[in-house]
């Protein structure tokens, strides 16, 4: 009783209620632009696929549903982000308010602004750039990954500079700052900082990751030593050897600088494909199938050579014949292997191009199989 005789309500002037009240209005509205930010953005895939195919020729519309179709999701994502840094003009007023929240939305919209652009280059790399390479005579594999881990880097930096213009973020300052204290840690902590470069050079490259087994020779009047990657850190990499069971900690300083055998991604991909042809195919028309599906798979860079193998054979559910194709993909990432999947779709149309020409047709009834085969030890 007297706690409630002692509490002194707390009044407003006129102005101040005004305020408020003005300032929970422009609170409730910008909420409600969220929402429906929320609720348009899942739209805005649909309107640019709707506004584009209006200006787009018809024979291209296929190639677009391919390219596009897969970022259906980074369209929905960034679409709602824009629209909802839109609705923050409704906090203009509020400089505090608003640049508080506008740092967090624009810093949002900056990166899946940045990661769509990057798909979007993969895709375009993927889809037409891929088929350009292997026409001017190049390897498409490695060239196409150092060319997208360019783009990206490329991306990622611009993001940063539009990101810091329209937040009046001194780069250059901020640059130099780091730079004199760069000068002072190589004084003060050579090793440390040889070991955090080794690590940031891992990290770029990735021979290796957390779970991985690899082989190392740390002297070379010793054996190797093999084990499981348990961790990468800030400073070293742990190793758990293979049959003692102990941990080795070694700089990453020294592992940037040796031979690293990754025994994991020493694998191999079995492909499966059925070829439907429409009419039973003669003995002549059969060996010259062998013979193209072979020379066109072992032309492919990263497919294990000699490993493609045919049979021929009647199926019993239809008329003409049926091919079963198999052989391997070799792969050392699942980016590479997704890249080497994308070189045999092309394979696959050059195989049916070929086959056009002597009047011999098929169908790819089944999609084609992935099944892991790991190389052993």
């Amino acid at each position: 009783m007297l706690i409630a005789q002692n509490i002194i309500p707390i009044e407003f002037d006129q102005e101040t209620r005004k305020y408020l009240v003005t300032v929970l209005i422009r609170l409730g509205i910008f909420l409600l632009f969220v929402m429906l930010s929320l609720l348009a953005g899942r739209y805005t895939y649909a309107v640019f696929t709707m506004i584009v195919k209006l200006f787009l020729p018809e024979q291209f519309n296929t190639n677009y549903d391919k390219f596009i179709t897969p970022l259906k999701n980074s369209f929905k994502i960034t679409g709602t982000l824009i629209l909802i840094s839109v609705s923050l003009n409704w906090l203009k007023d509020y400089e505090g308010l608003y640049l508080f929240t506008k740092f967090f939305i624009y810093l949002a919209v900056t990166i899946s602004i940045a990661l769509l652009a990057s798909r979007l280059f993969q895709q375009l790399l993927r889809i037409y750039g891929i088929p350009l390479v292997q026409n001017l005579g190049l390897e498409a594999d490695d060239f196409v990954l150092v060319l997208e881990t360019v783009v990206n880097l490329m991306i990622g930096f611009t993001a940063v500079i539009i990101f810091a213009n329209t937040h009046n973020i001194n780069l250059f300052a901020l640059l130099t700052g780091v730079g004199i204290g760069g000068i002072a840690i190589v004084f003060a902590a050579q090793q440390v900082l040889e070991q955090l470069i080794g690590t940031i050079a891992i990290y770029l490259d990735r021979p290796y990751k957390p779970g991985e087994y690899i082989r190392v020779n740390f002297n070379p009047h010793a054996e190797d030593t093999y084990g499981r990657v348990e961790s990468i850190g800030l400073r070293s990499t742990k190793i758990r050897i293979a049959a003692r069971n102990t941990l080795l900690i070694v700089p990453n300083s020294v592992m940037v600088t040796k031979d690293i055998e990754n025994i994991t991604r020493g694998k191999k991909v079995m492909v499966l494909l059925y070829l439907d042809f429409a009419r039973s195919l003669e003995i002549q028309e059969q060996a010259l199938v062998e013979k193209i599906v072979i020379e066109t798979t072992n032309t492919l860079f990263g497919i294990d050579p000699g490993s493609t193998k045919i049979a021929i054979f009647q199926p019993d559910d239809k008329p003409g014949n049926r091919a079963r194709v198999t052989f391997f993909i070799l792969g050392s990432s699942e980016n590479s292997t997704r890249l080497r999947k994308r070189l045999l779709e092309l394979a696959n149309e050059k195989i049916y191009q070929q086959l056009s020409a002597y009047d011999i047709k098929f169908e790819v009834s089944e999609p084609s199989i992935y099944v892991d085969s790991p190389i052993p030890l």
